[in-house]
C-alpha cells in the first residue's frame, strides 16, 4: 500500500488516529487564541472556541477507552515480573485517566453538577501521571534491552539474512518506544498543569508545544506502514 490517501483513510478510522488529528486541532488553535489574543479579540475567540470543541470531542471520542488497559493486563502484562509488576501501575494508571474524563466531560457540557469538574480533573489528572511515569520507565528498560540485544547480533560472527532482519526490527521498535516516550513526557506536562498549578506547566506556550508533540508523536505512530 503505496497510496497516500489510502493510510490516510485507515489512519483515520481507528480511535486514536481521529483523536490525534483532533488533538492538533485543539493545541493550535490553543496556540493561534494566545498569539492573537491581544490584537485580535474576535479571531481569539473563535480560536478558543475551537480549542474547547475538540477538547471535549477528544473525551467523546474516548468514551469506554479505560478497559483498554484492562484488556492489556488480562491479555499481556509482560514477559518478566519487573514489567509486569510496571504494566500494572502505568495501566492502572491509565484507566483512572480515561475512567474519571467521562464524568470530567459530562460536567463540562453540563449533563452532571459542573462543580465535580475540577475535582474529576484532579483524580483524571492524577491518574494520568502515574500512568505515563511507569509507562516512560518501562520503555526504558525495553529500549536497553533492545540495545543489548542489537550489540550481540552485531558481535556475532555470522551475518545471516535472518539476523539482519531481527537487527531491523529492534531498530523499528526503538523508534516506536522513543515516540511513545517524547508523548508521554509531553502529555505528562500537560497532567502536572491540572495536578500542581505553576507558571512553566501552564504557560500557554509549554501546554501548546507539549500537545503538538504528543499528537504528532502518536501521528508517526499510527500512521499505516
Amino acid at each position: 500500500m503505496n497510496d497516500s490517501v489510502d493510510k490516510l483513510v485507515i489512519f483515520l478510522a481507528k480511535r486514536d488516529g481521529i483523536d490525534k488529528l483532533v488533538k492538533t486541532f485543539q493545541y493550535v488553535s490553543k496556540l493561534v487564541n494566545w498569539h492573537v489574543e491581544a490584537t485580535s479579540p474576535d479571531i481569539s475567540k473563535r480560536f478558543k472556541q475551537w480549542e474547547v470543541a475538540a477538547g471535549l470531542s477528544r473525551k467523546a471520542f474516548r468514551t469506554g477507552r479505560f478497559l483498554t488497559g484492562f484488556n492489556v493486563l488480562r491479555r499481556n502484562p509482560g514477559s518478566t515480573l519487573s514489567l509486569r509488576l510496571l504494566a500494572v501501575f502505568a495501566n492502572a494508571g491509565e484507566m483512572v485517566y480515561f475512567f474519571f474524563d467521562h464524568f470530567l466531560w459530562l460536567a463540562r457540557i453540563g449533563t452532571i453538577d459542573a462543580n465535580l469538574a475540577r475535582r474529576m480533573s484532579f483524580i483524571s489528572a492524577f491518574g494520568e501521571s502515574v500512568g505515563y511515569v511507569f509507562f516512560i520507565i518501562s520503555d526504558f528498560i525495553m529500549l536497553r534491552k533492545g540495545v543489548k540485544a542489537e550489540r550481540a547480533l552485531r558481535s556475532s560472527k555470522e551475518k545471516a539474512a535472518e539476523e539482519e532482519k531481527k537487527i531491523k526490527e529492534i531498530r523499528i521498535d526503538r523508534i516506536m518506544r522513543l515516540m511513545a516516550v517524547a508523548a508521554n513526557v509531553a502529555d505528562l506536562f500537560i497532567a502536572i498543569a491540572d495536578i500542581e498549578p505553576n507558571p512553566f506547566c501552564n504557560h500557554t506556550v509549554t501546554l501548546g508545544i507539549s500537545g503538538l508533540v504528543s499528537a504528532w508523536a502518536g501521528w508517526y505512530r499510527n500512521w499505516p506502514s
